[in-house]
């Protein structure tokens, strides 16, 4: 069976074209984003969890600034589903203190999302921000130590 090539106006084959030239920018954004997820480190998804959550966070404060009810509900309701995985993964036998602490902020920071999405409190959703931020920051800094001694050894 023959299957024709067409050709657009600038000289190559669509037949030559990578499959998801064609495709609509946000499947291409989610094809690139699920090889990341599938191919990275646990400690690599743990700092894509932590960004998603600062993203989600921030997105929350602007919608609660801009009085927008659905984005500030979605938003939320993504933050909360982060926070629950990063609760949900935690290792208490190899993380120790360090994993019941973490424990005790991830359900803090639910609680507090939950309340926020009743009141919308932007001082504590700022607080919120800030807290997720630093741990994101202390998790890139943690991932990379990481992969220097695996280099090393």
């Amino acid at each position: 069976m023959n299957v024709p090539i067409l050709h657009h106006k600038y000289g190559s084959s669509i037949a030559s074209t990578p499959a998801n030239a064609f495709m609509p920018y946000p499947s291409q954004t989610s094809s690139y984003r699920e090889m990341e997820l599938l191919s990275a480190s646990p400690e690599r998804l743990v700092v894509i969890v932590f960004e998603q959550l600062v993203v989600n966070l921030e997105r929350a404060r602007i919608a609660m600034e801009r009085n927008d009810i659905e984005l500030r509900v979605t938003a939320l309701r993504r933050a909360r589903g982060l926070l629950s995985e990063l609760l949900a993964t935690l290792d208490f036998e190899k993380g120790g203190a360090i994993a019941m602490q973490l424990a005790d902020l991830y359900q803090f920071m639910l609680y507090e999302l939950v309340d926020i999405g009743q009141r919308s409190d932007l001082r504590v959703m700022r607080k919120l921000v800030s807290i997720a931020s630093n741990l994101r920051d202390g998790f890139v800094g943690a991932a990379q130590q990481t992969l220097a001694l695996q280099k090393s050894a």
